[in-house]
Protein backbone atom coordinates (compact mmCIF):
# COMPACT_ATOMS: atom_id res chain seq x y z
CA UNK A 1 0.00 0.00 0.00
CA UNK A 2 1.71 3.18 -1.19
CA UNK A 3 0.94 5.96 -3.56
CA UNK A 4 -2.83 6.02 -3.01
CA UNK A 5 -2.75 9.26 -1.00
CA UNK A 6 -0.29 12.06 -1.71
CA UNK A 7 1.35 13.99 1.12
CA UNK A 8 3.72 16.91 1.18
CA UNK A 9 6.94 15.70 2.79
CA UNK A 10 9.41 18.03 4.51
CA UNK A 11 12.54 16.11 5.45
CA UNK A 12 14.50 16.94 8.56
CA UNK A 13 17.81 18.66 7.93
CA UNK A 14 19.48 16.89 10.85
CA UNK A 15 18.61 13.36 11.97
CA UNK A 16 18.67 12.54 15.69
CA UNK A 17 19.16 8.83 14.96
CA UNK A 18 22.83 8.97 16.01
CA UNK A 19 21.66 9.82 19.57
CA UNK A 20 19.85 6.47 19.89
CA UNK A 21 21.30 3.09 20.77
CA UNK A 22 19.13 0.83 18.61
CA UNK A 23 20.81 -2.23 20.13
CA UNK A 24 19.21 -1.28 23.48
CA UNK A 25 16.19 0.89 22.67
CA UNK A 26 14.40 2.49 25.62
CA UNK A 27 10.61 2.76 25.27
CA UNK A 28 9.23 6.30 25.18
CA UNK A 29 12.58 8.08 25.40
CA UNK A 30 13.40 8.88 21.76
CA UNK A 31 11.24 9.97 18.86
CA UNK A 32 11.87 9.40 15.17
CA UNK A 33 12.75 12.27 12.87
CA UNK A 34 9.32 12.85 11.34
CA UNK A 35 5.61 12.99 12.15
CA UNK A 36 2.41 12.95 10.15
CA UNK A 37 -0.02 15.88 10.54
CA UNK A 38 -3.44 16.36 8.97
CA UNK A 39 -6.12 19.00 9.59
CA UNK A 40 -9.87 18.55 9.48
CA UNK A 41 -11.50 21.51 7.77
CA UNK A 42 -14.71 21.99 5.77
CA UNK A 43 -15.85 18.42 6.46
CA UNK A 44 -12.71 16.73 5.14
CA UNK A 45 -9.17 15.78 6.13
CA UNK A 46 -6.80 18.14 4.34
CA UNK A 47 -3.30 19.59 4.39
CA UNK A 48 -1.93 16.11 5.13
CA UNK A 49 1.83 16.25 5.45
CA UNK A 50 4.90 14.62 6.92
CA UNK A 51 7.12 17.11 8.72
CA UNK A 52 10.17 17.03 10.99
CA UNK A 53 9.27 15.97 14.55
CA UNK A 54 8.59 19.02 16.68
CA UNK A 55 6.29 20.82 19.04
CA UNK A 56 2.68 21.65 18.22
CA UNK A 57 1.18 25.06 18.77
CA UNK A 58 -2.33 25.12 20.28
CA UNK A 59 -4.68 27.75 21.62
CA UNK A 60 -5.06 27.92 25.41
CA UNK A 61 -8.82 27.58 24.70
CA UNK A 62 -8.19 24.23 22.96
CA UNK A 63 -11.11 21.83 23.48
CA UNK A 64 -8.76 18.90 24.10
CA UNK A 65 -7.24 20.70 27.08
CA UNK A 66 -10.57 21.70 28.63
CA UNK A 67 -12.78 18.73 27.78
CA UNK A 68 -10.39 15.89 27.03
CA UNK A 69 -11.39 15.54 23.37
CA UNK A 70 -8.51 13.32 22.34
CA UNK A 71 -7.94 9.73 21.29
CA UNK A 72 -4.91 7.57 20.56
CA UNK A 73 -3.77 4.18 19.32
CA UNK A 74 -0.51 2.30 19.52
CA UNK A 75 1.04 -0.10 17.05
CA UNK A 76 4.45 -1.52 16.25
CA UNK A 77 6.73 -1.80 13.25
CA UNK A 78 9.15 -4.76 13.18
CA UNK A 79 12.05 -5.47 10.84
CA UNK A 80 11.78 -8.89 9.18
CA UNK A 81 14.83 -11.06 8.53
CA UNK A 82 14.81 -9.98 4.87
CA UNK A 83 14.83 -6.27 5.83
CA UNK A 84 11.16 -5.62 5.10
CA UNK A 85 9.29 -3.61 7.69
CA UNK A 86 6.12 -5.19 9.00
CA UNK A 87 3.37 -3.18 10.66
CA UNK A 88 1.44 -5.26 13.16
CA UNK A 89 -2.36 -5.10 12.69
CA UNK A 90 -2.40 -1.58 11.24
CA UNK A 91 -5.90 -1.80 9.80
CA UNK A 92 -7.30 -3.05 13.12
CA UNK A 93 -5.72 -0.03 14.82
CA UNK A 94 -7.22 2.27 12.16
CA UNK A 95 -10.69 0.82 12.71
CA UNK A 96 -10.39 1.15 16.50
CA UNK A 97 -9.29 4.76 16.05
CA UNK A 98 -12.35 5.40 13.87
CA UNK A 99 -14.63 3.88 16.53
CA UNK A 100 -13.02 6.02 19.21
CA UNK A 101 -13.47 9.15 17.08
CA UNK A 102 -17.14 8.40 16.61
CA UNK A 103 -17.58 7.89 20.37
CA UNK A 104 -15.86 11.22 21.05
CA UNK A 105 -17.91 13.05 18.37
CA UNK A 106 -14.75 13.67 16.34
CA UNK A 107 -14.33 13.18 12.59
CA UNK A 108 -12.87 9.70 11.98
CA UNK A 109 -9.69 9.35 9.95
CA UNK A 110 -10.42 7.00 7.02
CA UNK A 111 -8.57 3.67 7.10
CA UNK A 112 -6.83 4.47 3.80
CA UNK A 113 -5.45 7.80 5.11
CA UNK A 114 -4.44 6.22 8.43
CA UNK A 115 -2.59 3.34 6.75
CA UNK A 116 -0.96 5.42 4.02
CA UNK A 117 0.33 7.91 6.59
CA UNK A 118 1.88 5.08 8.63
CA UNK A 119 3.41 3.41 5.55
CA UNK A 120 4.92 6.64 4.19
CA UNK A 121 6.16 7.72 7.60
CA UNK A 122 7.81 4.34 8.23
CA UNK A 123 9.34 4.33 4.74
CA UNK A 124 10.88 7.74 5.50
CA UNK A 125 12.09 6.77 9.00
CA UNK A 126 12.88 3.11 8.28
CA UNK A 127 16.33 3.38 9.88
CA UNK A 128 14.59 3.97 13.23
CA UNK A 129 13.17 0.43 13.20
CA UNK A 130 15.57 -1.63 15.33
CA UNK A 131 16.94 -4.95 14.07
CA UNK A 132 17.33 -6.46 17.54
CA UNK A 133 15.06 -9.52 17.91
CA UNK A 134 12.03 -8.73 20.06
CA UNK A 135 12.30 -4.97 19.54
CA UNK A 136 10.19 -2.66 17.44
CA UNK A 137 9.42 0.94 16.61
CA UNK A 138 6.34 2.03 18.54
CA UNK A 139 3.94 4.20 16.56
CA UNK A 140 1.54 6.41 18.51
CA UNK A 141 -1.20 7.92 16.32
CA UNK A 142 -3.34 10.43 18.17
CA UNK A 143 -6.07 12.88 17.35
CA UNK A 144 -7.25 15.83 19.38
CA UNK A 145 -9.73 18.66 19.14
CA UNK A 146 -8.13 21.94 18.10
CA UNK A 147 -11.21 24.16 18.29
CA UNK A 148 -10.35 27.30 20.25
CA UNK A 149 -13.71 27.17 22.01
CA UNK A 150 -14.65 26.86 25.65
CA UNK A 151 -18.03 25.19 25.74
CA UNK A 152 -19.29 21.66 25.31
CA UNK A 153 -19.86 20.71 21.66
CA UNK A 154 -18.55 18.13 19.20
CA UNK A 155 -15.12 18.95 17.88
Amino acid sequence: MTGTVAFDISRTTESRLTEVDLENPVFGLHYSDHMFVSDYDNSQWAASRIVPFGDLSVSPANAALHYGQSIFEGLKAHKADNGDILIFRGEANAKRMMQSAERMCMPPVPVELFMESIVQLINLDRDWVPEVPGSSLYIRPFQFATDPYIGVKPS
